[in-house]
């Protein structure tokens, strides 16, 4: 019985150890979640849901996020974890998904981090926290895309001398080019060694770009190889070097290998399997490279060579002909023979960019003047680029928003880039970054002559229908005059604003050039236009309110010019005493007056109506906003005919044409009238004046001088006209708008 006892207690132990070990086992049989790089892409990652963990210090990331909530799989994962609020900046564990594409993804500024608006894009994904699935089996290590083609077909090239040696890497075996990469992988570094390339009859021409083509258009920019001349050598041989010219130094890499079978082994920054396919890809990472470091390997390392000239001979007298190129001229920096047809459908995948349409809730084109005096220090001159990338993360630059140029000046002004250059706020903040000091003193007058003179033109990206604004940064104070360069600005159309770093005190302002030069440069002088900061230290604070207003385009008064900013409503007469020729004359005047202006539906518009006993709108404001269509418009009026009557044609129109005006708009209305009217007009006119009309009245012939002097505003004479005849009604044109332009002028800048 003892014994018994004894035996079951075992057995029940036993069980119960064997459980615990079991559970211990299970528990140490967890997925561990693999680690991603910062700047990794949801679209270089094969599977379609996934867990990884993000390294600290993603904040910074070189690549850009785009849309939000819904992000475009060209982003950064760990940039979208932290716009999301998944993560912050310390890292941490992420949830992955793919789902579908999206019409639109919308750039917004969260956590930190400025995501970028897109249009579309093929494929999207969610970031969400890791609260795993029950029964879900997450990858342990994520496999990527290729960025391209694994390998590359050249053709071999015939020399002059068969004695002639080329470098490359020993493979270690010569049965094919996938045993060769994968052998290559297990070492560092492979020794050199010289062959003979063989002579032979003729050239095959190849049948895929060399590598060395899909790098440089990949990149499309300065060569990453360590020899300055890029051109292709010309014909006639010579001998060559021994050192090899590898297009990416680093430390590790193995650069491509030239396979016996004459073929460029594939990407060494991937390990391959004998079989591929979509499932089951050929490839697998390898640990320490990150997904900026692939891409650069993938396109940069090549076994061509840059040789000394006469090396190369070809067959055809054309070098050109021979790669399959345009021209007789060699390829190199400066050709234009290089054209993407020669890319795959995967390369022209891999090299796909997205373009920022920007926030088309701040579309300007705004330049800053920054100052690159000797005064403001380097340190300093580091604290103000850092303000502007600021400024660049927060805005969304792109082709449909905000887009950003940089003035420097000291003694004179220079451009660092103009608004063409960059479209994106991540390539503008990588630029910013490295502007160089220039020195001299700060002249912030010659700055803003250059900036209305040269900045802002067509060629240099100005886009018209966006407001123009410029931002000044002095440190303390300018040293030559303002006043006359920010007139000339202003009236032109060009919102000054103005940040004053360290202004003077006291003692420092009888050594000032100008005073009150902040008052004399910027758009209004209602504080709105003009920022004080205490210390360049404390400039940072400046960001959000500067974005604020800069963004704010119904405030940006200065971009309304005399020609830009008014609703013009003509009334035109088409008494029976005016007949069908001197209407058509009538017709031509209004249409001259209207090509004098910025015609768009965000500028001056026109509207007209014609009158005799009864009244016609002919067109309202909001239906044609081109010259082009204003003056089909204005020619397809038809001659009425019938009495007069002003009176009710001026009430007519300040009902129905103008009731229909915007509220930032200067009210414009040109009566035409060729006799007496048959009403009064004295009472409409006052209320069409109350109403914020100012009222332009023309006579010809038979027109009552105090009936023009009751229509128009005061002063009268420079809103009344008479002409005695209809033909000489083309002379009034040029006074007209003159009139016009000088009165919005004149007008109070605070």
């Amino acid at each position: 019985m003892c014994s018994s006892a004894i035996g079951a207690f075992t057995f029940v132990l036993l069980l119960t150890l064997t459980g615990g070990v079991t559970e211990k086992m299970r528990k140490s049989k967890r997925t561990p979640v693999p680690q991603i790089d910062c700047d990794i892409r949801a679209g270089k990652i094969k599977v379609s849901e996934f867990v990884a963990r993000c390294p600290p210090g993603c904040l910074g990331a070189k690549q850009a996020v785009w849309g939000t909530d819904i992000y475009a799989s060209v982003s950064s994962v760990c940039g979208a974890a932290i716009h999301s609020g998944v993560i912050d900046n310390s890292g941490g564990k992420i949830h992955v998904r793919k789902v579908p594409s999206s019409s639109s993804y919308k750039g917004t500024f969260s956590y930190g981090l400025r995501s970028l608006s897109l249009p579309r894009w093929r494929e999207s994904f969610v970031v969400s926290g890791t609260k795993q699935q029950k029964g879900m089996t997450y990858p342990s290590i994520l496999e990527f895309l290729p960025s391209r083609t694994s390998r590359i077909r050249i053709g071999k090239l015939k020399t002059t001398s068969p004695t002639s040696t080329v470098t490359t890497p020993e493979p270690t075996s010569s049965t094919t080019t996938r045993q060769v990469v994968r052998e290559a992988t297990t070492t560092k570094r492979l020794e050199p060694r010289t062959i003979a390339p063989r002579r032979t009859s003729e050239q095959p021409a190849p049948t895929q770009p060399f590598m060395f083509e899909l790098r440089d258009a990949a990149f499309r920019g300065p060569a990453m190889s360590e020899f300055p001349n890029r051109d292709y050598p010309p014909p006639h041989a010579g001998v060559h070097r021994q050192k090899p010219a590898i297009a990416v130094q680093r430390m590790g890499s193995l650069g491509a290998s030239l396979a016996a079978n004459g073929e460029l082994a594939a990407d060494p920054a991937y390990t391959w399997m004998d079989v591929e396919t979509y499932d089951t890809p050929g490839y697998s990472s390898k640990p320490g490279l990150s997904d900026y470091e692939k891409w650069i390997v993938s396109l940069g390392e090549s076994n061509h060579r840059i040789q000394d000239p006469e090396f190369w001979k070809f067959e055809s007298s054309d070098p050109g002909q021979r790669l399959g190129l345009r021209g007789s001229r060699p390829w190199g920096p400066n050709s234009d023979s290089f054209k993407t047809q020669s890319f795959g459908i995967k390369d022209q995948d891999f090299i796909e960019e997205p373009i920022s349409r920007g926030d088309p809730n701040c579309k300007i084109d705004l330049a800053f003047l920054v100052d690159g005096s000797w005064s403001i220090g380097r340190r300093r001159f580091g604290i103000q680029k850092k303000f502007l990338m600021n400024i660049a993360q927060v805005l969304d630059i792109g082709v449909a928003g905000p887009l950003i140029g940089i003035v420097q000046f000291g003694n004179n002004a220079s451009t660092e880039f103009n608004l063409r250059t960059y479209r994106n706020s991540q390539d503008l903040k990588i630029a910013i970054e490295k502007i160089p000091q220039r020195g001299g003193l700060s002249n912030v007058g010659r700055a803003l002559s250059h900036a209305l003179g040269t900045f802002f033109s067509s060629e240099q990206g100005n886009r018209g229908g966006a407001p123009n604004v410029v931002v000044i940064l002095v440190d303390g104070w300018p040293t030559d005059k303002v006043e006359e360069a920010a007139r000339l600005a202003r009236e032109s159309g060009i919102n000054i604003f103005f940040i004053t770093v360290e202004g003077a005190d006291q003692t420092e302002r009888q050594n000032m050039v100008e005073a009150d030069f902040v008052d004399k440069t910027v758009c209004r002088t209602n504080g709105y236009f003009s920022v004080s900061v205490p210390s360049w230290f404390k400039l940072y604070q400046a960001v959000g309110p500067l974005v604020k207003r800069v963004c704010d385009t119904e405030r940006l008064a200065c971009s309304k010019t005399c020609l830009n900013s008014a609703d013009i409503g003509f009334v035109v007469d088409g008494s029976s005493s005016v007949g069908t020729g001197n209407f058509h004359t009538i017709l031509q005047f209004v249409a001259n007056i209207s090509q004098a202006f910025e015609i768009s539906d965000t500028a001056t518009r026109v509207g007209a109506v014609q009158y005799t006993y009864e009244q016609r709108l002919e067109f309202g404001f909001d239906q044609h906003n081109t010259k082009e269509a204003i003056t089909t418009a204005i020619k397809n009026i038809r001659y009425w005919s019938g009495g007069t009557s002003t009176g009710e044609a001026i009430s007519y129109a300040l009902k129905h044409l103008f009731g229909k005006s915007k509220a930032n708009k200067r009210k414009l209305m040109i009566v035409i009238t060729d006799g007496r009217s048959y009403d009064d007009v004295r009472a409409p006119a006052l209320a069409a004046q109350r109403h914020g009309v100012i009222a332009y009245a023309v006579g010809i012939a038979w027109a009552a001088m105090d009936e023009l002097e009751y229509i128009a505003t005061d002063p009268d004479k420079d809103h009344s006209f008479f002409v005695d005849e209809f033909d000489n009604l083309y002379q009034f044109v040029h006074r007209i708008v003159h009139n016009i332009c000088q009165e919005f002028n004149s007008q109070p800048r605070n």
